[in-house]
């Protein structure tokens, strides 16, 4: 596995090979025309040569002739091109060349542009050996000594071997069926016995009891006790009870400028509408259930409905209700008194009444 130990960068100008001596293994990622461009026009090819390997050989029988050897070393080097590269149109190329560690490159750029090379010093030398474990593994398998014979002798006592007496053999027993497996119905005799027992077994036993009985289609029929079958019953009757309290309950409705109305009890006779004169009971409140004022008693509170006589809240609240019928208004601010404060009623505050129709006029 190749590690990138260090960056590596150098600098080639046109005409002057760079020599390239690595102390350690290079990898060039990236070649690259500078910033200052001497043709900005003309391309630029950057060269690499090297030595090919097994090129460094030396034959023993050619060491006296050096002239020989001299030619032989001009032949046995090679070259590639890395990359071109042209101004405004490829002004970096990227490439994956390793230069290995002791040997000599030359770097030759044929153009008018200098190029800079960059790249990292890496490290390829493989990272452990997964062959070790194995290998020591194996080793102290081979010398187990337990697996190796004695020649030791041993007491025949100090064996453990089954006398003739003894029985060599395992008798195994079929285990009958679970009655909890089977979907069959309870024998009489069964049954029976199961109600006799009921009374004295404890929860957890009973729990396992009601397990074990089975009704015709395999599901399981529990032992109700008096009281059990007392508190289910009383439950069911609560159930209905508040279900008949929520059907009964009245319903509310939101009218013009957000006034909420609830009909505690509907009047008879013909409902109020704008223009009448009304009679009214009733008790004011805040949301926090402070009464501000009330009406309940004495003479009771006309106005005519729909002019303006009262907050806008009432006049819409009112309207529809018919004599003797009772309703719970809840008025938000706008409808009411708004930002102005009054007697007992802070200013932007809701308004809760509960309302009697007395009489249409």
């Amino acid at each position: 596995m190749v590690v990138s130990v260090a960056l590596w960068s150098i600098t080639a100008t046109p005409g002057e090979p760079t020599v390239i001596s690595p102390p350690s293994d290079i990898k060039i990622t990236n070649i690259a025309l500078g910033d200052e461009l001497a043709d900005e026009s003309g391309r630029t090819t950057v060269k690499l040569i090297y030595r090919p390997p097994g090129a460094d050989e030396e034959d023993s029988d050619e060491e006296d002739e050096e002239d020989e050897e001299k030619e032989a070393d001009e032949t046995q080097l090679a070259a590639t091109v890395l990359c071109s590269l042209t101004p405004g149109k490829i002004e970096q190329s990227t490439v994956d060349v390793v230069l290995t560690e002791d040997d000599e490159y030359l770097i030759e750029v044929v153009g008018k542009n200098t190029v800079y090379l960059t790249g990292n010093y890496v490290d390829q030398s493989p990272q452990g050996n997964p062959y070790e474990d194995d290998e020591d593994m194996s080793d102290e398998e081979d010398y187990d000594l337990q697996d190796v014979s004695s020649d030791v002798e041993v007491d025949p006592e100090e064996l453990d071997i089954p006398s003739d007496d003894e029985d060599r053999f395992q008798e195994i027993k079929d285990e009958e069926p679970s009655k909890a497996d089977s979907k069959k119905r309870p024998r009489e005799s069964d049954a029976m016995e199961t109600e006799e027992q009921e009374g004295k077994l404890s929860k957890a036993q009973q729990k396992k009891l009601n397990k074990k009985l089975k009704a015709a289609n395999g599901e399981a029929v529990p032992a109700e006790t008096p009281e059990k079958a007392e508190k289910a019953e009383k439950k069911s009757k609560d159930k209905k009870k508040e279900k008949a309290e929520k059907e009964a309950a009245p319903k509310g409705q939101t009218k013009q400028g957000g006034v909420k109305v609830v009909d505690h009890k509907v009047g008879t006779g013909p409902q109020a509408k704008s223009g009448d004169t009304v009679g009214m009971r009733y008790i004011g409140k805040l949301e926090n259930g402070k009464i501000f004022d009330q009406n309940t008693k004495g003479k009771p509170f006309k106005f005519t409905l729909g002019k303006g006589e009262v907050i806008k809240g009432w006049d819409v609240g009112v309207a529809g209700m018919q004599v003797g019928g009772e309703r719970l208004l809840t008025i938000p601010a706008p409808m009411a008194y708004g930002k102005k404060s009054q007697t007992g009623i802070p200013a932007n505050s809701t308004l809760i009444f509960e309302v009697k129709l007395v009489s249409i006029n």
